[in-house]
């Protein structure tokens, strides 16, 4: 028996396209397991290139990739590429600073 999905994700910019050219939606519901998952792992299990992804927004807060997403969260990828001021007044510069200091070499 599979669990009802409990989290709300969408995609923008980018992501947006991404998903829209492979036929997928781009605002989905997703099951988030009760002890959660971070959105690197959510990132992952849609498809979705972390490299394009420069912030995740969970419930209207900005974090990097490895922040934990909880069930029942409202959750945004970010595409890396965002203009101007805002990637600073909403802190998406900083999110994606952490995400390039968590980076692993690809082998």
């Amino acid at each position: 028996m599979s669990l009802p999905a409990n989290t709300t994700v969408r995609m923008f910019g980018a992501l947006h396209t991404i998903r829209r050219e492979r036929g997928l939606e781009t605002t989905i519901k997703v099951n988030i397991p009760p002890g959660g998952c971070t959105a690197c792992d959510l990132a992952r299990k849609l498809d979705l290139p972390e490299a394009k992804i420069e912030a995740v927004f969970i419930n209207h807060l900005v974090y990097g990739l490895d922040h934990i997403i909880q069930p029942g969260d409202r959750v945004a990828f970010v595409p890396t590429g965002i203009p101007g001021p805002h990637r600073f007044l909403l802190g998406i510069f900083s999110a994606g600073q952490q995400n390039k200091d968590r980076e692993v070499p690809v082998m």
